[in-house]
């Protein structure tokens, strides 16, 4: 049953996708607060069932079977009972079947940032293998190029997150979900103080 948080939703989940490091799971976070639902990273549920990280994963068996979990994953988040809020990992649009369970199974939002902006906000960060290369900058735009045109055939509604505090952005997802008619107002908590992503 969908929770009165959410109305007349077609589903009890909204799905955030959009590029390695665009604030999915800080913007994921403070929306589910906002709405008093539970937050789900999808790459933390991965890990826990393959019980490491999702880069050693990759490393040993391939893309394809990281991809193959991925899916699994995805599908039993969006079957779960209750209402919440979903952060994918970045190329979860690549699989066409993602794409379609996303699309039909959740409300989705695309969080959009250009790749420089991207580059901007990441360019110190050291963790996050997909930057670990000669021209972080080229990787960034290769990998926009190929999932932008995913994320936009898989979302419901595209956000565009080049600058803004997290504050902003989730007043922005409130306010589409709002206008929609998937959410009531008057359930919505108090807003939070701006926070950069």
């Amino acid at each position: 049953m969908v929770s009165p948080q959410i109305a007349r939703a077609p589903s009890n989940v909204i799905a955030l996708v959009g590029m390695p490091g665009g604030g999915k799971s800080t913007v994921g976070k403070q929306l589910a607060r906002q709405i008093g639902v539970p937050f789900v990273d999808s790459d933390h549920e991965i890990e826990q069932r393959i019980g490491g990280s999702i880069r050693q994963f990759f490393d040993q068996h391939g893309e394809e079977a990281f991809r193959d979990i991925e899916s699994e994953v995805i599908e039993a988040l969006l079957k779960r009972p209750g209402d919440c809020v979903l952060a994918t990992g970045g190329g979860a649009v690549l699989r066409e079947r993602n794409r379609e369970l996303l699309h039909a199974g959740s409300i989705v939002l695309y969080l959009r940032t250009t790749p420089e902006d991207l580059f901007r906000r990441l360019r110190h960060d050291t963790t996050r293998p997909l930057l670990q290369v000669r021209d972080p900058l080229a990787r960034l735009r290769e990998l926009y190029h190929q999932r932008d045109p995913l994320y936009r055939r898989c979302a419901h509604y595209v956000l565009e997150s080049a600058r803004p505090s997290v504050h902003a952005l989730v007043n922005m997802a409130l306010m589409q979900l709002e206008l929609a008619g998937l959410l009531d107002p008057s359930r919505v908590a108090a807003t939070v103080g701006a926070e950069p992503l």
